[in-house]
Order: C-alpha cells, then structure tokens, then sequence
C-alpha cells in the first residue's frame, strides 16, 4: 500500500502558536533546572534575588527568611519571606504566573532579574515536578493576601487556585512563598549554603537566615547602609542596531527626526542630531516615514559621529570598601584588597568592574586559588570555564604576584579572588544566567582590576616573605650559636655566655632592622 503523500496543507494544519511557558516547560535546562540538585539552588536563587530586588527598590534593609525541608530523599519544601514593600492583590497572580511578565525588562539600570522569568520559571518547575500549587501569601502592610497558584502553560497565564483574605495585626509587609519541588540537597561549592554565604558577601547590608536540612545558619547584616539606588537611562545610539532603530522609529511620538534623536536617546544634543542628519542625507522628517533605505544611512552615520559616552549613575556598583567588609565578614583570611574600575562601555550598554581578593590566614594553601564571580550582585556557581571572569583570571599572570600559576589554570595558594560585573545589561551565556559573555571590552576590564589588585597584593606577599626569610635565616643562625661562642671563646678571653648573650643581640636587632624594613 502507497504512503500517503504529505501536502503543503496538511503541514499548515499541524502548526500552532508556542507559549513561552510551553516552550521553558520542554526546555527547563535553559532556566538553570539541569539536574535535580542545581534545580534546588536555582529556585532558592531566584527567590532570594526577587526579595532583595523588592527590599532595595523600596529602601528597606533586607531580612530575609530561607528554610528548607526534606520531605523524601528526591522532594522538598522549600519556604522564602521577605520584609519588603509587599505586592498588591490585583498582581500577585501575573508577577508570579505568567513568563515574561515584569517591570525591568525595558529598564535600562541596573538589577538583578530583567527578564521577568526567574520566579516563574521556578514556579513551572515546581509545577512540572510535583503538580502542586505554590502558595504565595503577600501584604503591604494591609491585609494578608494568600494566592495558591498554578501556571496554564498552554496559554502562559497564572491559575488561582484557591484566594484568601486575612488580617494582619501586626502590619507584616513582605512576601512569602513556599513551593514543593523535586530536588537532591548537596553541600559544597556549588550548594545553597555557598550561595547565601556568597550573596552575604556582595550584599552585607541583608540578613539572611538559612534553616536548612544541616541546622540554622544566619548570616548577619554588616553594614546598615543600603547600597545607591542606579537611575534609568535611555539607550546610547552607540549601542542600537540596525532592526531596533526601526522600530524605535516607527513607534516613537516624536515628529521629527531631530526629536527623535535627542528624546529616545542618551547623549544626543540638538548639534549631534543635526550632524547625524546631515551625514546619513536624509531629511529631518517624521521618523514613521524613513524608509529602509534611509534607516540604514541613519544608522551608519550614528557611529561616526563623535557621542558622549552614556551616563553611569545608572550603576550601583558595590565599592571597594563594602567589598572588603563583605570579604572580612566570611572569610578568614589575613590580608584584603579591593578595586573598583572606572566605569566602561560594550555596545553602548555602561558597565563596572570591581576584584576583592582575600590572602592568607586559614585559607588552604595547597590548592587552587577560589574565584567567587557576581553580576550584579548575584553569585554564579555554575559554568565558571564558560565565564569572562574565568577567562581574564586565567589570562592574567600571577607570578608577577608571587603565585605559581600552571597554563591555562588558576593561581595555586592561599588565594579568593572576587569579581563583580555591574551592568544595565548583563550578557549572559543562556537563560540560566551562570556565565558572562566574552567581549573583549569586558575581558579588557577585568583583567586591569585583577592586575591592579594583585599589584598591592603583591607588596604584602613579598614584605611576608621577606620576613620570613629573616626569620629562617635568624633560626639557622640561633642553632649555631653554641658552638661558635665556645670556638670565640678558646680564641679569646671572652666567656662563653657572654658570648652567646652579645650574639642573640646582634640577632635580634638584625631581624629588627628588617621587619621595619619590609613593613
């Protein structure tokens, strides 16, 4: 029997439209749920970031409650609450059921979560894993709002569940989730107590308390100064490819081009705009008439005029003093340095590199040396080898430091290396968001920060070593002693303990002399 030939219509009729939540619900690993002991971590992460996002934007000193119950050896209940601004009722269900919903995605500043995935997506996960509703329970300091939540994949909507209304006495405002999920609980370098110690670090101004399968944890505030809050910008030209002009012009309201260019964009004054004009030979019409033709023109002649590179106060970068206290606070180690970078540029998008590095003390000598990597604040345990961050570490020669370092490998010692990466844009490798891309501009950076910290670490190593050079020579020294005073004292009529007395002393100052030397 002949098959059946498949015609052009029949294809037509099997096409149909994708959700995104359909789509993440096939493809989870793009969201960081690999494996079951990574999906653990990645829905504390996600959680964790929306509360200090919340907590900043609203001014208030982060207190933030994680706990953590084993329900069978492959599930947990997993329980996050915040003491922020709180979400009102009408949007509970859409910020949390619905991808791609949010109010930072078209924000160009600074922030944790842009995409409007994170929450949930993990909420999908745990949808996907358990066929559970999460509960979500949120106030302003009103009434309590409890929402039992599901996600329609099929149309990318949140379900409700179940709603509840309660009283609240004592004015709680935050938000409280608590969610079922398959998962594996592991402790180690990439495990949700790594994670909050690490987020501690970059964030010492919050108090996180951890109640895991091990114990209680608390990681205590450091600082009881909130962070600057970065401005909005509007996008730099520098930065705006060919098919985004397009569309910012079709869609703008201004009338003419030379509105256009100096209202939609930073760093474009009256002048700026009239020369790009001029020299893409287009007249300055309405924006909505360019034709493709034109466009293009617009948009050469956009990078060769000469532009102010765009503002920076929508940065918060952490500070080199933050820095080595968030270091000091989990770390025992001897010697702390930091450094910030002036702030730079990668396809018009602002951004600010800053290294820590912590020496010494109990850190293990005989390994490699811990590189911690954030952006924007938020530690990244996972795809280190596909990271700038890893990339310019490795690039750096850290013997001219005093360090051993093998090709194409970290640094060996007593060594923690910190590098925070603050952008409007972070450009992630994946939706995981665990790795930065390589752009020459970023590698340039972070290697200038590594080599200038490692430059003032490098004194401190060599004024140790020195010393304790002296101190080796100055044992080796003390053990002859005896001996040489009773060789002195045949050949003079000097006692021997006298001797050996005016010996020590030359020691002594010797080794004097040369700690003040080195110090």
């Amino acid at each position: 029997m002949a098959e059946k030939i498949v015609t052009a219509e029949d294809l037509a009729n099997k096409m149909r439209e994708v959700s995104v939540a359909e789509f993440f619900e096939k493809n989870r690993h793009l969201l960081g749920y690999e494996n079951t002991t990574k999906s653990l971590l990645t829905i504390v992460k996600e959680a964790v970031d929306n509360s200090l996002d919340a907590t900043n934007e609203a001014g208030i000193l982060p207190d933030i409650k994680v706990t953590l119950r084993e329900l069978s050896p492959d599930k947990f209940k997993i329980i996050v609450e915040d003491n922020g601004p709180g979400i009102v009722e009408e949007k509970i269900s859409l910020a949390f059921g619905k991808l791609l919903y949010g109010s930072k995605f078209h924000r160009l500043r600074q922030s944790r979560g842009t995409q409007g995935i994170g929450i949930s997506g993990a909420i999908l996960y745990s949808q996907l894993t358990t066929g559970k509703p999460v509960r979500i329970m949120s106030s302003t300091g009103k009434a309590i709002h409890s929402v039992d939540l599901l996600i329609d994949v099929l149309k990318n909507a949140p379900i409700a569940a179940s709603k509840k209304e309660e009283r609240n006495p004592d004015k709680w405002h935050g938000t409280k989730i608590e969610m079922e999920a398959e998962g594996r609980y592991m402790e180690g370098r990439q495990s949700i107590p790594e994670f909050l110690k690490q987020t501690a670090i970059a964030n010492p101004y919050a108090k996180i308390v951890y109640d895991g399968p091990n114990g209680k944890v608390t990681f205590d505030r450091a600082v009881k100064e909130l962070p600057i809050q970065p401005k909005e910008i509007k996008p730099h030209p520098y930065g705006v490819e060919l098919g985004i002009l397009r569309r910012m012009a079709t869609n703008t309201h201004a009338r003419n081009l030379v509105g256009f260019l100096t209202t939609e964009f930073s760093r474009v004054g009256r002048s700026s705009a009239d020369q790009i004009i001029r020299l893409a030979k287009v007249e300055n019409k309405n924006p909505k008439d360019l034709t493709h033709d034109e466009t293009g023109r617009l948009h050469k002649a956009i990078q060769m005029v000469k532009l102010v590179s765009p503002p920076t106060d929508c940065l918060s970068p952490m500070g080199e003093k933050i820095i080595e206290e968030g270091l000091k606070k989990e770390l025992e180690a001897e010697f702390f340095v930091a450094v910030t970078r002036p702030p730079a540029v990668y396809r018009g998008n602002p951004f600010q590199v800053e290294v820590g590095l912590a020496y010494g003390g109990k850190l293990p000598t005989d390994s490699t040396a811990q590189l911690i990597r954030f952006a924007n604040r938020v530690p990244l345990l996972y795809h280190q080898s596909d990271c700038a961050t890893s990339e310019a570490t490795i690039d750096t020669d850290w013997r001219r430091y005093d360090f051993q370092q093998s090709s194409g490998q970290l640094p060996q010692g007593p060594l923690v290396i910190l590098i925070h990466f603050a952008s409007v844009y972070v450009p992630y490798t994946s939706e995981g968001k665990q790795a930065i891309a390589d752009y020459p501009e970023i590698i340039k950076e972070i290697k200038l920060a590594l080599q200038e910290a490692g430059r003032k670490l490098s004194i401190y190593v060599r004024q140790k070593n020195k010393r304790r050079d002296a101190q080796l020579r100055s044992e080796l020294f003390e053990k002859y002693i005896p001996e040489l005073a009773e060789s002195l004292e045949k050949l003079t009529d000097v006692k021997r303990q006298k001797i050996i007395e005016d010996l020590e002393k030359i020691i002594k100052k010797g080794v004097k002399g040369e700690k003040e030397a080195g110090s």
